[in-house]
């Protein structure tokens, strides 16, 4: 790969973490907004409200970033940015079309885009515990039981996959997927989903960051532009756990048809397309249902989710070697 090719897509990645993240919050804005019957964001940018997002940066910017007295001034400032850049870092390995369409295929890309996931959610570890707050400190908590608790079947999911494969390669996990994977992988595909969301503490699995019980968790003492980053950070890595899912249990860029432009042509319509249904479905979600309890959260990561993604592996195994 020579320079110039590496800096276009980097550039291609920059530009695809800038934008899609927005685009997936403006759509939080207005899906929520009609399922709740209200009209949502309607004045920034003039058509419904569509620059709404970029006026609330603004907004951040300009105010006073705090910084509290007692805190680890250090931890507490980077915090931010350990939560947002690992979902910039995933992206270089996750292909969006065949061949080429990808800033570096990995032989473990896999586990590689897995751990650094893991490592996004210490930014809210580092930010419970620098913020010298008892509250922000329990959210730093229950960030860490829940990430315990999920990473198990997340992993096991994504392994059955990948032995379905024969390859930890996303791009030759995709490539590999075939139509009648959708029904022996339904169950990977529904714990890795919900595994994903309760990682990144959407609701249902928000008790991190419970308004009502401790503010607003380990973000409570942020301001400005750094509280800021915590939110594109989650955003960032709704589109991830969604491009994620839709390259590992969807078929990424294959679809029914491609209107007559090939598949490497136009696989790209359906990575994004899958991508944001399964955004959309994290937003439904989250209107839907109500918080869960701490205890209901772990039962349903160690009672349901972990056998059902060993029996998952099982189911692979077996029809492998048959």
């Amino acid at each position: 790969m020579s320079v110039t090719d590496a800096v276009v897509r980097l550039a291609i990645i920059m530009g695809f973490f800038l934008v899609v993240p927005l685009v997936v919050g403006q759509m939080e804005h207005k899906a929520m907004a009609h399922m709740q019957s209200r009209v949502g964001p309607m004045y920034a940018g003039a058509f419904h409200g569509w620059a709404q997002l970029v006026a609330d940066g603004v907004k951040f910017a300009q105010k006073e970033d705090v910084v509290p007295a007692a805190a680890d001034r250090r931890v507490f400032q980077l915090a931010p940015a350990v939560a947002l850049i690992p979902y910039l870092v995933a992206l270089v390995t996750i292909p969006v079309g065949p061949g080429t369409q990808v800033g570096r295929n990995l032989d473990a890309g896999l586990f590689f885009v897995l751990a650094v996931m893991g490592v996004g959610v210490l930014g809210s570890l580092m930010a419970g515990w620098a913020s010298a707050n008892k509250y922000s400190l329990l959210g730093g908590i229950r960030s860490a039981a829940q990430l315990m608790a999920y990473e198990l079947p997340m992993i096991l999911a994504a392994s059955s996959v990948a032995m379905a494969a024969g390859t930890l390669s996303l791009t030759g996990i995709a490539e590999s997927w075939h139509w009648y994977w959708l029904p022996w992988q339904a169950a990977g595909l529904f714990v890795f989903f919900v595994s994903g969301l309760a990682e990144l503490q959407r609701p249902p699995f928000d008790m991190p960051v419970a308004d009502s019980e401790i503010i607003f968790g380990a973000y409570t003492e942020y301001t400005g532009i750094r509280f800021a980053l915590f939110l594109l950070a989650e955003y960032a890595g709704i589109v991830l756990l969604s491009l994620l899912t839709a390259v590992l249990f969807l078929g990424g860029w294959k679809g029914p048809f491609y209107f007559g432009l090939g598949a490497a042509g136009f696989g790209w319509f359906w990575t994004l397309a899958k991508t944001l249904v399964l955004a959309f479905l994290v937003i439904w979600l989250r209107v839907s249902y109500p918080r869960l309890r701490e205890d209901q959260l772990q039962k349903l990561a160690w009672t349901t989710l972990i056998p059902l993604a060993l029996a998952q592996i099982a189911l692979t195994g077996i029809l492998k070697v048959v």
